[in-house]
């Protein structure tokens, strides 16, 4: 397990017990139970390495009532139900209608269906070996509105934007065109900035002036889910009659 420098502390935090959420456990130990474990880690240390460094440390560290740090190997899954919790639900809105006892068994509950939700590495609703086709209303050649010139971008969204398509390319969400392919149509790509934070977004409107739509959209999920949220009885019927 590779720990970063500046989260290092953070990762730590799954192997000490009781005291697993509490992070202000390190202020009243002084500083001692940090200055040790960063003086004795690497970024190079092993999950074996850090839980041997914590268990002798922290035998040595007392709180304030004289209680003892006890530390203990968690199991890989407890510590991916940990890493869910504080990582990603930590900023999550939960609804309020749940139950205290349904809102304690989400997360078990998410991590048990995690290959049915997006990541990094695997895109929500990636069809594997099936392409879809844009049909447009119009044939070569095409309009000037298709096929827009490059344009310069500023150093800071240049910076951002080559992030973005190297993330892009990795997911193979986008191809690499050859120097010696032909592109017929091109989409200005813009870096949009709020709150400091920065998006990259394709500028698709001319193509969809051109482009037939489709006889049977697909519906969007979260419009069903909301029409379908005060249903109490749902039937199979339903199901065979969700897209057409």
């Amino acid at each position: 397990m590779v720990v970063p420098t500046k989260d290092r502390l953070t990762a730590l935090y799954p192997y000490m017990s009781e005291f697993m959420i509490h992070r202000k456990i390190l202020t009243q130990c002084g500083g001692d139970l940090e200055h040790s474990v960063k003086r004795r880690t690497t970024e190079q240390s092993s999950e074996e390495d850090i839980i041997n460094i914590l268990e002798e440390v922290t035998t040595r560290t007392r709180i304030g009532s004289g209680r003892i740090i006890t530390v203990r190997k968690v199991s890989p899954v407890k510590l991916e139900l940990e890493k869910l919790k504080y990582e990603q639900l930590n900023e999550a809105e939960i609804s309020l209608r749940l139950t205290d006892k349904q809102e304690s068994e989400l997360p078990s509950l998410l991590y048990d269906r995690k290959e049915e939700f997006a990541s990094d590495k695997e895109l929500l609703g990636e069809i594997i070996g099936t392409e879809v086709k844009i049909i447009l209303d119009i044939e070569r050649p095409y309009p000037p509105l298709l096929r827009r010139p490059e344009y310069p971008a500023i150093p800071k969204s240049r910076e951002d934007l080559e992030v973005y398509i190297k993330g892009l390319l990795d997911l193979g969400v986008i191809p690499k065109v050859g120097h010696d392919e032909k592109v017929e149509i091109t989409t200005p790509v813009i870096v949009a900035w709020h709150n400091g934070k920065s998006r990259m977004v394709g500028e698709f409107r001319a193509q969809s002036t051109y482009t037939v739509p489709e006889r049977y959209p697909i519906p969007k999920i979260h419009i069903s889910l909301t029409q379908i949220s005060q249903a109490v009885y749902i039937t199979t019927m339903d199901s065979l009659k969700v897209f057409h």
